[in-house]
């Protein structure tokens, strides 16, 4: 059992909830932020600052946890959004691997899942001022699928994740690998509290070690 996790953006839409989710499970988890003083300190929870393109230092922080749960994104509206995704996202699996932790578990986009072939980040009404993080999500998978080291997984939310789905924590959700779920009326949608559940019921279980999943309701 995994009794010490360390969360990488630990501040964000998703990792907050994360953090939240590990926290309430009884966990002792390590918040990790580029600014920790938003972080919610609670008994279980240790607010840490550290910026992820350090990889040696980032590394250090790492070390002693048992799981690393990544939920780091450089934000929507930074210019350089796509390279800074990418290589920010490579800095943080180096440092998990300096670190000696084995089981990494990361949070990319439903731009990579494939709907009648073709991937949803290539599509006509994909939204334009979230491309740039979506191909660098899609572009990531593509590299992290080359790590033999980690026992990484790669999670990508539902379609429809953001802060319009939030509020709900069903704990139920149903998963899939290369395609979105769609429920009765098309749509794929999971709160963002269900990402949480859904992260950490992989951290418990590990379902899908060395591969990518998603899940909606």
């Amino acid at each position: 059992m995994n009794k010490k996790v360390a969360v990488i953006g630990a501040t964000g839409f998703v990792g907050k909830q994360v953090v939240n989710e590990l926290s309430n499970r009884g966990y002792e988890v390590n918040a990790i932020a580029r600014d920790s003083s938003k972080v919610d300190v609670k008994n279980n929870v240790n607010a840490i600052s550290a910026d992820v393109n350090n990889v040696e230092e980032f590394a250090k922080v790492l070390e002693g946890n048992d799981a690393v749960i990544n939920t780091f994104n450089p934000g929507w509206t930074n210019p350089n959004l796509y390279e800074d995704f990418l290589n920010g996202s490579k800095n943080i699996e180096k440092a998990v691997e300096q670190s000696g932790i084995k089981r990494f578990i990361t949070v990319g986009g439903a731009g990579s899942l494939f709907i009648d072939g073709n991937q949803v980040v290539d599509g006509p009404d994909f939204p334009a001022d979230i491309k740039p993080g979506a191909t660098a999500a899609r572009d990531y998978l593509n590299v992290i699928k080359q790590n033999n080291t980690l026992e990484w997984t790669f999670f990508s939310p539902a379609i429809e994740m953001h802060p319009g789905t939030a509020g709900i924590r069903t704990g139920k959700y149903r998963t899939a690998l290369e395609s979105p779920v769609f429920d009765e009326n098309g749509r794929s949608i999971l709160s963002v509290e269900d990402v949480a559940v859904a992260l950490v019921d992989e951290l418990e279980q590990n379902n899908h070690i060395r591969e990518r999943f998603t899940a909606a309701y």
